[in-house]
């Protein structure tokens, strides 16, 4: 059989530009792309079969890690499944198949893929409970305190750091934004 499996993604949150024109047996769809309860994936899982075929559009959808993509490729060698990543135009046999230097360029920049897709969906998450997101920002008072001490030019930026608790980089971020 032929399953599809799609969950949002960063760059595809609506799950509309996954197997397209895809002809498959079975989908099945995340309707969320956190990384904790994937019931559909589990039960995905639970239901192949040896010489089944899963598509997915591309490894994030499938893995939020390099430890859960490495478990899902030894279950699928051990079920006898293959796996097609449409985007990265690969299968888990061609990726069993590469080189190390070819193999360890690959995971790292997917690493970068997982964390940044992690990172997206659990800011959203925060922002939809209410919760504040970044580093809370320094007092007016002490802004326009430190404004004052740079503009006198009577002070340096060490002094104007001891003075406010406003750091250089802090500083002439908000001296840009002024």
């Amino acid at each position: 059989m032929k399953y599809g499996y799609i969950r949002p993604i960063v760059m595809d949150q609506q799950c509309t530009n996954q197997l397209n024109n895809m002809i498959i047996d079975k989908l099945y769809k995340e309707t969320h792309g956190l990384a904790k309860k994937r019931t559909e994936l589990e039960q995905l899982l639970m239901t192949v079969q040896p010489g089944d075929e899963l598509f997915v559009q591309n490894i994030e959808v499938l893995a939020d890690s390099l430890q859960q993509l490495l478990d899902i490729l030894r279950l699928a060698e051990r079920d006898q499944i293959r796996i097609h990543f449409i985007d990265e135009q690969q299968s888990n046999h061609t990726i069993h198949e590469a080189t190390l230097l070819q193999g360890a360029t690959f995971f790292a920049g997917l690493q970068s893929t997982f964390l940044s897709h992690s990172s997206t969906f659990t800011l959203q998450v925060a922002k939809q409970q209410g919760k504040s997101i970044g580093r809370p920002r320094k007092s007016d008072e002490n802004l326009q305190r430190a404004f004052a001490m740079y503009d006198s030019k009577n002070y340096t930026l060490y002094d104007i750091k001891e003075a406010t608790g406003i750091s250089k980089s802090t500083l002439y971020r908000y001296l840009d934004s002024r």
